[in-house]
């Protein structure tokens, strides 16, 4: 009987029965499970390796798991061919190819590391190699964190859903609403909201406190606008409760500005460093080969 699932609020499938971790960390247990083991099958190997063998690059043994790492590295590349061609559904779903991507990946650095005896290589290209290997594995793991702990931040956190893209016309947007609110009021709330509240609607803002947490409420903002609202005919708290809006609105879009670049930025640490060391390794192959 098919068991009905329901989606998180990372849009992966939550299967009953299952812990709260293990549904966030593991969209698919057979593919973990075949991902251990084959760590322990390696793991064995290479045990196997240094009492019967010789642990180095150039034996039967390294040059078996260099292949082997080459092989898994090439085809971890294929996830982002999928990418670019998503309406070519005779490639298969997309999805295969990210668990490829990730588990074969972290396999990929492990038979590397077996390859050179897990010890720094001395020569320049093999050290480049073995560098950048260790930063492309290391930059991808640290997207996968980023991918499953940022959205969890900002469907617990804010109170609106926002489009990247949109954001410079929202904040435009809201600056436009708030200066039509200031200028309808009296000395003290114009007075205010110039030096309290228009800064921060000017432009959108990286606020990197948002990594540790988004704040319930506005924080020792929400006192000055209680303190001046004390003080305020009723006419001018309206407005002081539009401005307040306005303001609370602007941190929802501070924290998506500032959590959304991040998911996108860390492209940029990953991508062009495994395009790289996919150049050396190619080099790498040729070398070996020719000389």
């Amino acid at each position: 009987m098919k068991t009905a699932v329901q989606k998180t609020a990372i849009y992966q499938k939550k299967r009953p029965g299952a812990s709260r971790w293990a549904n966030k960390w593991i969209q698919s247990p057979q593919w973990f499970l075949g991902f251990g083991i084959a760590v322990a099958v390696c793991l064995v190997v290479f045990v196997l390796n240094v009492v019967f063998g010789r642990v180095h690059p150039g034996s039967t043994w390294g040059l078996g798991y260099g292949i082997a790492a080459a092989v898994l590295f090439v085809g971890v590349f294929f996830y982002g061919v999928k990418r670019r061609t998503m309406k070519v559904r005779a490639l298969g779903r997309a999805w295969y190819y990210l668990q490829f991507h990730v588990y074969g990946g972290t396999l990929f650095l492990l038979l590397m590391l077996m390859h050179v005896g897990f010890q720094v290589p001395h020569g320049v290209l093999t050290w480049w190699l073995w560098a950048l290997s260790l930063w492309v594995v290391g930059s991808g793991l640290f997207g996968i964190v980023l991918q499953k702990w940022i959205p969890t931040l900002l469907a617990g956190g804010v109170r609106t859903e926002v489009n990247y893209d949109r954001i410079p016309e929202l904040v435009a947007d809201l600056q436009k609403r708030g200066d039509a609110v200031a200028e309808s009021a009296d000395f003290a709330v114009q007075d205010f909201y110039r030096k309290q509240i228009a800064p921060a609607l000017a432009a959108p803002q990286f606020r990197p406190i948002y990594f540790l947490g988004i704040p319930s409420g506005m924080g020792g903002k929400a006192k000055l606008f209680a303190s001046l609202r004390e003080m305020q005919p009723a006419e001018e708290r309206i407005k002081l409760d539009e401005l307040e809006e306005l303001y609370a609105a602007k941190m929802d879009i501070d924290a998506h500005f500032t959590l959304q670049r991040a998911l996108r930025g860390w492209l940029y640490l990953h991508v062009p460093v495994s395009v790289i060391a996919l150049a050396l390794l190619g080099f790498h192959i040729f070398a070996v080969l020719y000389y």
